[in-house]
C-alpha cells in the first residue's frame, strides 16, 4: 500500500520536471556508490570535441556534488521550482519547456566554457528560479524567517546565502544571466514596439512532447506557496 501511495506521488510529478530530479538523484547515487565518478560527468570541451564523450554536455547538469546540505539545498529548489513553472506557466505547453531547457542549457554551455565552470547544474537551478520569480512578480518571500522580499528578489537573495557559504557566485551568476535572455526573448521583447518572437519551438519537439488532451484529474502545486519551506515561502501580495 505504502509503495502503491509512493508510487502515485511519484507519477503524478509532471514528466520533465521528474525525469529531470530523477536523473539527479540516481547520477548522485552512483557517484555515492562509486559505480562512477565526478570525473567522467564534468564539462571538458576537449574531451568533448577531441575524445567524443559527448555525455558530459548532459552529465555535467546532473551532478550537484555529494549528498550534504548543498546537494539536498539545491535539489529542493530545483524540485519546487521546476515544477511550478512546469504547472505553471507551462502547464500544457511541455515543448516549449523542453525548448526553455534545450535553450538554457546550450547557452550555459556556451558562457561555462569561457568561464571554465565543469558543473552547471546549480546555474540551471538558478535559472528556473529567476523565470519563475520574474513571472510571479507579486509572491512575497520569507528566507529563513530573515527576510521578507517579493519574488523578483529571489535569485539575488539565493546568491548572497551562496557568498555567506563560501561558494562562488559566478554560477549564480550565470543562471540569472541566462534566465533573464531567456525572459526577455520569451516575455519582455514580443510585446515592445517593434518585437517579436525570436525563440520559437521547433515542430519536432512539439510533436514528440504536446499531448492534446489534458488530464482531468491532474492537481498542480499551488504557486502561493513557492518554496514550500521556510526559506522560500511566500504567498501573494493583498492575501491576508
Amino acid at each position: 500500500m505504502a509503495y502503491q501511495t509512493l508510487q502515485q506521488e511519484y507519477l503524478q510529478i509532471p514528466v520533465v520536471t521528474r525525469a529531470y530530479t530523477t536523473a539527479c538523484v540516481l547520477t548522485t547515487a552512483a557517484v555515492q556508490l562509486e559505480i562512477i565518478t565526478p570525473f567522467q560527468l564534468y564539462f571538458n570541451p576537449d574531451l568533448i570535441l577531441r575524445n567524443y564523450q559527448v555525455w558530459r554536455l548532459i552529465t555535467n547538469f546532473l551532478f550537484f556534488g555529494p549528498v550534504g546540505f548543498n546537494f539536498l539545498f539545491n535539489m529542493i529548489f530545483l524540485y519546487r521550482y521546476c515544477r511550478m513553472l512546469e504547472e505553471g506557466s507551462f502547464r500544457g505547453r511541455t515543448a516549449d519547456f523542453v525548448f526553455m531547457f534545450l535553450f538554457g542549457g546550450l547557452l550555459m554551455t556556451i558562457f561555462g566554457t569561457f568561464v571554465s565552470l565543469v558543473f552547471l547544474g546549480q546555474a540551471f537551478t538558478i535559472m528556473l528560479v529567476y523565470v519563475w520569480s520574474r513571472r510571479n512578480p507579486n509572491v512575497r518571500m520569507n528566507f529563513f524567517g530573515l527576510l521578507n522580499f517579493q519574488a523578483p528578489f529571489l535569485p539575488w537573495v539565493l546568491m548572497g546565502f551562496s557568498l555567506l557559504l563560501g561558494n562562488s557566485i559566478i554560477v549564480d551568476l550565470l543562471g540569472i544571466a541566462v534566465g533573464h535572455v531567456y525572459f526577455f526573448l520569451e516575455d519582455v521583447f514580443p510585446n515592445q514596439p517593434g518585437g517579436g518572437r525570436w525563440l520559437k519551438t521547433p515542430s519536432i519537439i512539439k510533436m514528440l512532447f504536446d499531448t492534446p488532451e489534458e488530464d482531468a484529474n491532474y492537481n498542480p502545486l499551488p504557486e502561493e506557496r513557492p518554496g514550500g519551506f521556510a526559506w522560500g515561502e511566500g504567498q501573494r501580495l493583498g492575501e491576508n
